[in-house]
């Protein structure tokens, strides 16, 4: 963890961060800092930069220029990856979980091999650890008597709070959501914003892109608003939803809140 005096350490931070795909810019001069503890919620269209935007803190995604630095390591450009520069890479994603809109689980292991996996060859913990741990997390989220069944055997719902509990298991500092409710069926969107409310409760610094608005003024420390890849507006949830000061977040908040 970052080895900072004071009670609220900074996470993330993105500096001027640009990342292109071609021609096209899909993320223009980022800046932005994460506390640690801090719940941070992107909101904005479909192709508005806010998936982009959180694929780089764990580095599913490069960027050109600026400079991103999490959990104390200076994440790689484009350039540096060229160049070998791939070491801070693999130190972040130890301490970076993620989960994102399909649950990515392999169907041939049980939910308990699935969360197991990562402890065991990455961190190097012993089966008897590593299964300790995944039966006390499946019991965080809910999932307690499910741990030898297979993915196929569960709900959509219960395979993203697996996915979560997986996450958990690499104990990360920081966790990554990527529209994680999306490919559910509606009524079992609520069992994992439950899960997700309780990392919240517990102190868990995260970044969320969401569609889920309501949600998104429960849980939020602070929300932005992204457009074509920028940062619009920040703001606390009670500022940005009730009283935005640009007029393309009011635009989009009145398109979206309104179904």
């Amino acid at each position: 963890m970052l080895n900072q005096s004071g009670p609220s350490p900074t996470i993330v931070t993105f500096a001027n961060v640009n990342k292109f795909y071609g021609s096209f810019q899909a993320l223009s001069n980022i800046t932005l800092s994460v506390t640690a503890g801090e719940v941070v919620v992107l909101i904005g269209a479909s192709g508005s930069g806010k998936s982009t935007l959180i694929r780089c803190v764990n580095g599913l995604e490069t960027y050109q220029d600026g400079s991103l630095v999490v959990d104390g390591f200076s994440m790689p450009t484009m350039e540096d990856l060229d160049f070998g520069g791939a070491k801070a890479l693999n130190q972040v994603r130890r301490g970076v979980g993620m989960v994102f809109q399909q649950f990515n689980l392999f169907p041939h292991k049980t939910v308990l091999e699935n969360i197991t996996l990562a402890p065991m060859r990455v961190r190097r913990k012993s089966r008897a650890e590593a299964e300790a741990i995944g039966l006390r997390l499946l019991e965080r989220v809910g999932l307690g008597n499910q741990a030898q069944k297979y993915p196929g055997q569960l709900s959509g719902g219960q395979q993203q709070r697996v996915a979560i509990a997986r996450s958990l298991a690499m104990e990360p500092h920081v966790m990554l959501f990527d529209e994680p409710t999306s490919a559910l069926d509606p009524e079992l969107v609520g069992e994992v914003l439950d899960v997700m409310r309780e990392l919240r409760n517990d102190g868990m610094t995260m970044m969320i892109v969401t569609h889920e608005m309501a949600f998104a003024r429960e849980v939020a420390d602070r929300v932005i608003y992204m457009d074509r890849g920028a940062i619009v507006e920040v703001g606390q949830p009670e500022q940005i939803f009730d009283e935005p000061r640009n007029e393309r977040t009011r635009t989009f908040l009145s398109r979206v809140l309104k179904h």
